[in-house]
C-alpha cells in the first residue's frame, strides 16, 4: 500500500464511522419510537376492553401514568402525521398502531443490519491500516 492509498484508506475508515454514528443514532431513535408504540398499543387494548366508569391507568410520558374513568365515549384522537389527527374506535387505533408497529419494526431491522454491515468492513480496513503501519514500522531487511 503506497501512502496514497493509505491515505484514502483512511479517508474511507473516517467515512464509515461517520456513518456508523448516523446508524447508531438512527437505531436509538427507532427504539425509542418502537417502545412508544408498544406503550401506546398495550394502552389501548386495556382501553378497548374496559367499561364505562372503571379506571384504567394511561401512561402520560416519562415513564408516570394517571387514572382515569372511561367514558361512553371510547373513541381515541390518533395523530397520522403532519398534524393530522384522526378520531378512531379503539379496534381502528389497535389496527392503526400494530401498521405502525410492523413498519418501525422493519427499518428498524434494516437499520441495524445496514449498521453492522458497515462495522465489518470498517473493522477490516481498519485492520488492513493498522497491519500496513505496522509493516512500515518494521526495519526493512537487506
Amino acid at each position: 500500500m503506497n501512502d496514497s492509498e493509505l491515505r484514502q484508506a483512511m479517508a474511507l475508515l473516517e467515512n464509515y464511522k461517520a456513518r456508523m454514528d448516523a446508524l447508531s443514532r438512527q437505531v436509538q431513535i427507532l427504539r425509542v419510537s418502537l417502545q412508544e408504540v408498544n406503550l401506546a398499543l398495550d394502552t389501548l387494548k386495556v382501553f378497548k376492553d374496559a367499561q364505562e366508569g372503571e379506571e384504567i391507568a394511561v401512561p402520560i410520558g416519562a415513564t408516570s401514568y394517571i387514572n382515569v374513568k372511561v367514558s361512553s365515549n371510547k373513541n381515541v384522537i390518533v395523530d397520522v402525521g403532519s398534524g393530522i389527527s384522526l378520531e378512531k374506535t379503539p379496534e381502528q387505533s389497535i389496527e392503526y398502531m400494530e401498521a405502525n408497529n410492523a413498519e418501525i419494526s422493519e427499518a428498524l431491522k434494516k437499520t441495524v443490519e445496514s449498521l453492522t454491515e458497515i462495522q465489518n468492513v470498517a473493522s477490516q480496513l481498519s485492520s488492513a491500516i493498522q497491519q500496513e503501519y505496522q509493516a512500515r514500522q518494521q526495519p526493512e531487511v537487506q
